[in-house]
């Protein structure tokens, strides 16, 4: 595929031999973002550890201060003295069995799926089309929770999960485009810092080996990894 010239244009723009500090950084992806559209704004963490190790496999949740700047599609699936409760909270769906045979048919037309205690054996069998999507409820992330009003809330305020990939990598949205950069940056800031709490105790060597920043089709700007650890 040919690149286009405002993409040679943006990367131009990067400095690929430079660590570029938070503030920099921010600033700088909103100046070389080509799309049309509100581009989503991206942290990739690859982080120190081997996730193909129980003890590594890191993932947890963290509110971010401005949110992402998407309004997530909430699935609530839990036993009916629980669905009023739900609703109220601004889930935009609500049920179970039903639920269960769509997505069992192919539909994951969500972005998170929050369920209670009670009717996770029901749901333990949706975890081969659930799971490679990130979408499996997990108490871990607080979508496994009796509260369902509490987790939908949450959800919709700005919280989101974050796990390790195969290789190492966390992949995270931290806001759009439209974001001022000091938005950008306290939502960075926020998300490193709960990657930091959630280094387990078994890793060795450098925890945080690099951090770039992005927007959807930008080149990728690198940041002073060091400079989130002090």
């Amino acid at each position: 595929m040919a690149i286009t010239k405002k993409r040679k244009a943006a990367a131009a723009k990067v400095d690929k031999n430079k660590f570029y500090t938070l503030k920099e950084a921010t600033s700088l992806v909103k100046e070389i973002n080509t799309t049309k559209f509100d581009a989503s704004v991206d942290l990739h963490v690859r982080l120190g550890v081997d996730p193909k190790k129980a003890d590594q496999s890191i993932r947890g949740t963290v509110s971010l201060p401005h949110g992402t700047g998407k309004t997530k599609r909430v699935l609530v699936l839990c036993t009916p003295d629980k669905e009023n409760d739900a609703k109220a909270a601004g889930a935009d769906y609500v049920g179970l069995d039903e639920f269960i045979t769509k997505i069992e048919g192919g539909w994951v037309d969500v972005d998170v799926i929050v369920a209670t205690p009670s009717v996770m054996p029901k749901i333990g069998k949706l975890g081969k089309v659930l799971g490679p999507r990130n979408l499996m409820p997990n108490p871990k992330t607080g979508t496994v929770t009796n509260d369902v009003a509490a987790a939908v809330n949450e959800v919709k305020g700005g919280k989101i999960a974050f796990k390790v990939d195969k290789a190492g990598i966390i992949h995270a949205s931290i806001g759009r485009v439209s974001f001022t950069p000091e938005k950008l940056a306290e939502n960075s800031q926020e998300l490193i810092n709960a990657i930091i709490k959630a280094k387990p105790a078994t890793a060795k060597g450098t925890y945080v080996k690099s951090v770039f920043l992005a927007s959807s089709m930008s080149p990728g700007i690198a940041l002073d990894a060091k400079a989130f650890i002090q």
